[in-house]
């Protein structure tokens, strides 16, 4: 049987698989039932490196659709600074709670290391594509990725003296809907985190505790 699914996606999926059986065989009802099937579906797709689901749909066509987040927060500084932190893309890992190191290789690229569901990780390059200093930087990954992804950040100058951020990222997830669908059952569902996230980092960095 020819494996449709990367080595990245069969440790995810058999990390997840083999805790949703667990917790479906302790929880009685028709939820147990639910996520003992789908950590046994996951445990085989992990096992096997095959997804019945990708090969019935044509090799991957449910996997490939992206998943889009986007949230905005008004922070009380000047633009120029706040993209100033953004900018040094080492600071990302203080911003964003999902990525474990963002490694600068050159002027354009860089290496990201993200957490994935039940303490695996995933990593990938990427390169800016849009830097407009004090106004808005935009980046997507390079061919090859564990996690196909993109994203911009914009800094609008108010009246008031403050700026408001806006963060757009779209996203493929590693283990394609279902890895998606066991992200969020344990609490890392990405626009939930990405508000967090900029809440935490409004706070931190109006109180000047974030390091830069």
């Amino acid at each position: 049987m020819e494996s449709n699914v990367g080595q990245q996606g069969r440790i995810i999926s058999g990390a997840a698989g083999g805790l949703l059986a667990i917790l479906g065989a302790r929880r009685r009802g028709p939820l147990g039932l639910l996520m003992a099937a789908a950590g046994g579906y996951l445990v085989y797709r992990a096992a096997t490196g095959n997804d019945p689901v990708m090969q019935v749909t044509g090799g991957g066509s449910v996997a490939s659709k992206p998943i889009f987040v986007e949230h905005s927060v008004v922070i009380d500084r000047a633009a120029g600074q706040v993209y100033d932190y953004w900018r040094k893309l080492e600071n990302l890992p203080q911003v964003m709670s999902h990525l474990e190191s963002v490694t600068v290789l050159d002027e354009r690229r860089s290496r990201w290391v993200a957490k994935a569901p039940l303490g695996s990780h995933v990593e990938w390059e990427a390169e800016i594509v849009n830097d407009k200093p004090g106004e808005r930087i935009g980046w997507h990954s390079l061919p090859g990725a564990t996690v196909d992804n993109a994203g911009s950040v914009q800094f609008e100058s108010l009246a008031g003296g403050g700026t408001r951020v806006h963060v757009a990222l779209s996203y493929r997830p590693p283990a394609g809907p279902l890895g998606a669908a066991v992200a969020k059952m344990f609490g890392e569902e990405p626009s939930q985190q990405i508000a967090e996230d900029l809440q935490k980092f409004k706070q931190s960095f109006e109180n000047g505790t974030l390091k830069n």
